[in-house]
């Protein structure tokens, strides 16, 4: 199986889950359940057709309204799509070093896993985007998920429950220090998450990551008048940025790090 054929394989899967990845995230925000019932538009509730249903091909023909009432489809859609798309081949690309002939189950599971922390982490960014709430219905699940694949893999137990005590304590305490003023109880469970999928140092790398990220945009929303120093900004979307950015180019991030206090 060539490179490039792998490659596309898995770019295009992810867009299809991404796909359903939407889904999930809607019937989230309704209270109901993405197991059961056909897709439908959110705007006029009329049942979805498969060439409704492409991957962002759909949106672009439809030139982003739906074929049915004509009101504008959200943004979200196609960008969670493709989103997906290029996680999954990032992951390919940089995380996967297989030589096919001599492929493991272990491989196969340490992707299929991968790929399942990604999709949960995907649906956090824009729920807690949207609504600036972390739902207990994912976050649970992919801790459990990350705990099991910690046990199987049974490589550095120790270090990444350090990582992932640490850093939820760490969020424990600025919740306590700002009566949840600064952040939430959602984001001390997102950090506990990230330190048992990313373990040390790379969690490291993702805070600090995310709360440069943080503060940044903050500035810039204040001083585009969009926010004010009072104004919430949901952290999540950040923290998980930030996880995606250990994870991609963690050791690139540690040697910048390293570089900025590094006395010559």
């Amino acid at each position: 199986m060539s490179s490039f054929f792998l490659s596309s394989a898995v770019f295009v899967l992810g867009l299809i889950v991404g796909s359903f990845l939407n889904c999930v995230i809607y019937r989230l925000e309704q209270g109901s359940s993405f197991l059961k019932g056909r897709s439908f538009c959110p705007l006029c509730k009329h049942t979805l057709s498969w060439r409704d249903l492409i991957p962002v091909l759909s949106f672009l023909m439809l030139k982003g309204k739906c074929r049915y009432c004509h009101q504008k489809i959200s943004w979200q859609y196609p960008l969670v799509e493709l989103a997906t798309g290029l996680l999954f081949l990032f992951i390919v690309q940089t995380q996967l070093t297989w030589n096919m002939e001599q492929l493991t189950i272990f491989d196969v599971l340490y992707f299929c896993y991968l790929l399942i922390i990604i999709c949960f982490l995907i649906i956090i960014f824009v729920y807690d985007f949207k609504h600036y709430l972390i739902p207990d219905k994912v976050i649970y699940p992919a801790i459990l998920i990350s705990g099991i694949w910690l046990v199987y893999e049974r490589q550095g137990m120790i270090n990444t429950a350090y990582a992932a005590f640490g850093a939820a304590l760490f969020f424990l305490i600025i919740v306590l220090i700002s009566r949840g003023k600064w952040m939430g109880v959602g984001d001390i469970k997102l950090a506990f998450l990230m330190g048992l999928f990313l373990g040390w140092p790379a969690i490291l790398v993702a805070l600090l990551s995310a709360f440069y990220l943080g503060a940044l945009v903050g500035i810039c929303l204040i001083m585009s008048g969009r926010k004010t120093l009072r104004s919430e900004i949901p952290f999540g979307p950040f923290l998980i940025t930030g996880t995606f950015l250990a994870m991609f180019f963690g050791e690139k991030l540690v040697d910048w790090y390293l570089a900025l206090f590094l006395i010559k």
